[in-house]
């Protein structure tokens, strides 16, 4: 008990709040740590501490710490309210440990690094359902996860 690590992948959009829900409902379990891994696309070096981060990510923020905007602002992310509403039952119910890690870069790169370096037990990522032509141009990021992480990935519709 207590050190399994599940990781979500979020972006705070539908999909990852899916993924969200799907890992309390079937997965957690009292005294879990939930990893929320959330993958930046971009950073703004002039505004936090984005910059020494750049190359490992985050340290990982304890629940308390990334539900304060400022605390989130040095690190150019906006948690809504919905996703934090989500991790703080998940806290309360589950009885988990929520901690969050920002990394900056290719989504698909960093899940893959976040899931050895944390390191993960398992992954849960949501799946926006990109056709088949947008999946061919732009890449599945849940897809190259699937097929590159080092440990169980659970990917929700």
């Amino acid at each position: 008990m207590g050190d399994r690590r599940v990781g979500v992948a979020v972006d705070f959009s539908d999909c990852s709040k899916k993924a969200l829900r799907w890992a309390m409902d079937n997965i957690l379990r009292k005294g879990d740590h939930l990893i929320l891994v959330s993958v930046q696309i971009h950073a703004n070096y002039e505004a936090g501490e984005m910059q020494l981060w750049e190359a490992t990510g985050s340290p990982l923020i304890p629940h308390g710490e990334f539900k304060d905007p400022a605390t989130m602002k040095k690190y150019g992310v906006m948690p809504d309210a919905e996703t934090l509403k989500l991790v703080e039952d998940a806290a309360k119910v589950n009885e988990v440990i929520p901690l969050l890690k920002i990394l900056w870069g290719d989504p698909r790169e960093k899940l893959c690094e976040a899931v050895d370096t944390i390191p993960l037990s398992s992954l849960i990522i949501g799946n926006r359902g990109l056709g088949t032509i947008k999946r061919v141009l732009l890449g599945s990021v849940s897809n190259h996860v699937v097929n590159n992480a080092s440990c169980p990935v659970t990917v929700v519709h």
